[in-house]
């Protein structure tokens, strides 16, 4: 059952990434998390929303959606969704290494956000865009 949620939307800019992270971050804490658990929280959510400016809206600027959800078993549910281009094949995008971008891009991000969270979902459709959904058992 949902002991309590939240939700906000932000701009795609790359300055509301560290602001999303500190929101989330500090709606989790009142389940009194770890250091550990809420640093793994705030990388989740971090790669979440970069992938959400950096792929999702390229060279565009768009709304990303974040609910949190807590749960009375001690457990968060992160939403994160953009209404972006979308991702054509998922299980290669998930795939470490994996960029469309290049550069100085690691393809690490849905790496990253599986090894911190204990779930990771990824929903997409070309042209209407990409819902992470992420959950963590706090302790």
């Amino acid at each position: 059952m949902v002991a309590n949620e939240f939700r906000m939307t932000i701009d795609s800019r790359s300055v509301n990434e560290s602001f999303s992270r500190a929101v989330v971050a500090a709606f989790a804490a009142q389940l009194d998390p770890t250091v550990e658990e809420i640093n793994d929280i705030k990388t989740a959510v971090s790669e979440a929303v970069t992938n959400c400016i950096v792929h999702g809206y390229k060279n565009s600027l768009g709304k990303i959606y974040i609910t949190v959800k807590i749960y009375e078993n001690n457990s968060v549910v992160i939403s994160i969704r953009d209404k972006g281009c979308g991702i054509s094949d998922i299980k290669k995008a998930r795939e470490p290494l994996f960029t469309t971008l290049g550069g100085d891009r690691a393809g690490l991000g849905f790496s990253v956000m599986e090894s911190f969270m204990d779930k990771l979902t990824v929903r997409s459709r070309l042209g209407e865009g990409v819902r992470i959904l992420m959950t963590k058992h706090l302790k």
